[in-house]
């Protein structure tokens, strides 16, 4: 089995360090990561200026770009080869409910996805890395799992897996649920620079709006394993009827 590993917290992040410790005896594990923190960076690719390869003393490849960029050098050159899964994470933090557009995680499984490769994103649910060994040894799990079980398919699959930090004999079992949805995002924080600037920061992510049972955030909330499936259309299904008829009363107007 080979099994491409990045992330979004950088090469040296505890989450990818644990994760590689407990999945590298299931096969050929290649690391390829970037060189620092790129939260947040969802599929962002970089187009407009050189990206390097460099190798740590422990072996791992680091790349001075996205997690996006990541996967996608990998997979387009990096390797050589077509891996059998792509694995990322251990985010430090949560991906569930509108997170999942974001995330640099879900961002570095998705551009294997993309690649036809099947993917999976793990994250914990609280920043800190509090019971990180319990997280890895579920991941380690999963991914076994899946390697023996649905490695072989005609489409690829894309998973996101948020885990409850909490030790492993407190952690249920895995649930399958769909995305939750966050209120909107926390008031911006302005500050002046020492050279009298105005400069902004990104508020926080607001509270959970839809943390339904049948969603990520209830499930990880009750101690579960939350997966959900996810998919890259964004088309709006539901409303191509409605933007049909739009379409329409334009074009009898004419053309202009």
């Amino acid at each position: 089995m080979k099994i491409l590993l990045s992330n979004d917290d950088g090469y040296q992040a505890p989450g990818i360090l644990a994760l590689y410790d407990a999945i590298k005896d299931l096969g050929d594990v290649e690391v390829v990561a970037p060189e620092h923190n790129n939260s947040a960076k969802s599929n962002a690719l970089t187009l407009h200026a050189p990206l390097y390869v460099n190798i740590a003393p422990n072996g791992f490849r680091y790349v001075n770009g996205t997690p996006a960029d990541c996967v996608h050098i990998a997979l387009t050159g990096v390797l050589g080869y077509k891996p059998d899964l792509v694995v990322s994470g251990i985010n430090n933090g949560a991906n569930m409910g509108d997170d999942t557009i974001y995330s640099g995680t879900v961002g570095a499984a998705m551009e294997g996805y993309l690649f036809g490769v099947p993917a999976v994103a793990f994250s914990q649910v609280e920043r800190g890395w509090a019971h990180l060994d319990a997280a890895a040894r579920r991941a380690r799990e999963l991914v076994a799992y899946l390697l023996e079980h649905h490695r072989a398919s005609d489409e690829p699959w894309l998973l996101n897996v948020n885990i409850p930090n909490l030790p492993h004999e407190a952690l249920k079992s895995f649930k399958v649920c769909r995305l939750g949805r966050r209120h909107a995002a926390e008031k911006v924080i302005s500050q002046t620079s020492p050279r009298g600037d105005v400069m902004y920061w990104i508020g926080g992510a607001g509270p959970a709006k839809d943390d339904a049972e049948g969603t990520d955030f209830h499930a990880t909330a009750q101690g579960h394993i939350a997966i959900t499936p996810l998919k890259v259309d964004l088309t709006d299904h539901d409303g191509l009827r409605y933007w049909s008829q739009s379409a329409a009363q334009l074009a009898g107007g004419g053309e202009r």
